[in-house]
């Protein structure tokens, strides 16, 4: 996600520098975008006004912020962070805080529309933080992205995103059962979808994984490791808030078979591969 994301930034004629831990990615994005390499988190934010970090979960977030060779140690005091990883609230809570008292702004910022809508800066962006953070990190934002919206604190955008991704959860489930249906009535499952896709059924997911599913082609797109990675962070929250989940749990144990199949890192419509399994 990073590297195209990065790149949009490049092309728009901003100065930027990138630092990954498989130092061979960050050197095949300098040699098609140009820019430069950091040694360590620390060094690539030297003098950088916006650092964004888009890694993998609470604890990878918390290796490239903090100590020595952390990008903290190094910002400087006006600075802004944005996260783009998919985290916890808390996670953004505390590092608000910790950005705060060196006098840095901090923005949870994650995203969705998966890697096609990073290639094409088409992502959508949820974010929390303060108001004069987003003001000034908003226009580099939309380099890459189709909507950028500031929904609240910080933990706002990591709440948000919850939220997405309950949805896709419930949505990818439905289309699984509905193609699985089609197949076992006798119907030709892709000309269903181009019937229903003009109607109320219609979805991102049903336009854009559907015939896939079909196919039973998932070598692509957001990995079921991933997804369950979040399932967990919004179960966690749930039980906190004391929101309700009985279909978003179901799914993350679906996922868990799909896991158990062999599909931990194919595509999250890799669900239907559980009830083909059952004939």
């Amino acid at each position: 996600m990073g590297f195209p994301m990065a790149g949009h930034l490049k092309r728009a004629g901003h100065d930027v520098a990138v630092f990954n831990r498989t130092t061979t990615k960050a050197h095949q994005w300098t040699e098609q975008y140009g820019g430069r390499v950091g040694a360590t988190p620390a060094e690539a934010v030297l003098g950088a006004q916006v650092v964004m970090l888009c890694v993998g979960n609470d604890d990878d977030v918390r290796a490239v912020v903090y100590g020595e060779h952390g990008v903290l140690n190094s910002m400087p005091t006006g600075s802004i962070l944005v996260d783009h990883t998919t985290a916890s609230a808390d996670l953004a809570r505390e590092l608000a805080a910790a950005c705060a008292q060196r006098g840095i702004g901090f923005l949870d910022a994650p995203v969705s529309g998966g890697q096609a809508g990073a290639q094409n800066g088409a992502l959508t962006i949820m974010v929390g933080g303060e108001a004069v953070h987003f003001a000034r990190a908003e226009p580099v934002l939309k380099h890459y992205a189709k909507s950028v919206r500031l929904l609240g604190p910080a933990g706002s955008g990591q709440l948000a995103k919850m939220v997405n991704q309950i949805c896709i959860a419930g949505v990818v489930q439905g289309l699984a059962e509905a193609l699985h249906f089609a197949n076992c009535a006798g119907l030709d499952a892709k000309a269903v979808l181009d019937v229903i896709s003009k109607g109320a059924a219609q979805s991102w997911q049903m336009e854009n994984r559907g015939y896939t599913m079909v196919d039973g082609q998932f070598d692509f797109g957001f990995a079921v490791d991933w997804m369950r990675k979040d399932l967990s962070i919004t179960l966690n929250e749930a039980r906190r808030n004391g929101a309700q989940l009985p279909v978003t749990a179901l799914v993350d144990q679906f996922y868990s078979e799909v896991q158990a199949l062999g599909g931990s890192r194919q595509d999250t419509s890799s669900l239907i591969r559980r009830l083909k399994s059952r004939g």
